[in-house]
């Protein structure tokens, strides 16, 4: 029974990002990048791409005028964006300013949002991540 308790404790610590070492030079622990993978995969995957590469021609309007999506791996422009920017797009998705993203604030939570993050972050090479935080990403 003891083992037991312990295990569960083990398992729920396991959990809690504050605890564990973050990806070297990352703002993000490596739990939150495999947590991410599989919310990536689940909510983001059909429209970004398994591996956050987006669409082909993601920087050409459509014949409706929108922009397909983009790759998220840092090959686009979420890099631009500051960590706060990224949140809110995906929670609000991109529908009220003309695009077709919707937002994901009702299905993914406030951690949930961070994992995915963490995971498209994840492919970003170093000078990519570099620049992004030079730019005041983590404001």
């Amino acid at each position: 029974m003891k083992g037991l308790v312990i295990l569960i404790g083990v398992i729920l610590l396991s959990g809690c990002s504050d605890s564990e070492p973050r990806v070297e030079g990352r703002w993000y622990a490596q739990s939150q990048v495999d947590t991410g993978k599989q919310l990536f995969l689940d909510n983001c995957a059909e429209c970004h791409g398994v591996a956050a590469q987006g669409t082909r021609d993601w920087n050409k309007p459509e014949a409706d005028g929108k922009y397909p999506p983009p790759p998220l791996n840092g090959k686009a422009h979420a890099w631009h964006h500051p960590l706060k920017g990224l949140k809110q797009s995906i929670a609000n998705g991109g529908i009220a300013i003309g695009g077709s993203m919707p937002g994901f604030g009702d299905k993914l939570s406030d951690s949930e949002t961070d994992a995915v993050i963490s995971y498209f972050q994840s492919k970003w090479p170093d000078q990519i991540y570099q620049a992004w935080i030079d730019r005041g990403g983590l404001n």
